[in-house]
């Protein structure tokens, strides 16, 4: 069984850097990695 990928949507970033979480985005389910997730809380201002 091979080990699902894990990828921050939106930096890119894979699972052997960051922490990541969960999240739906658009109506799918997607990864974010802790280091993105305040900009898509507060907005990139």
């Amino acid at each position: 069984m091979t080990k699902p990928e894990i990828k921050c949507f939106v930096c890119g970033s894979d699972d052997t850097a960051k922490t990541y979480l969960p999240c739906y985005h658009e109506g799918k389910e997607k990864i974010v990695c802790t280091r993105c997730l305040p900009a898509l809380i507060h907005g990139s201002h």
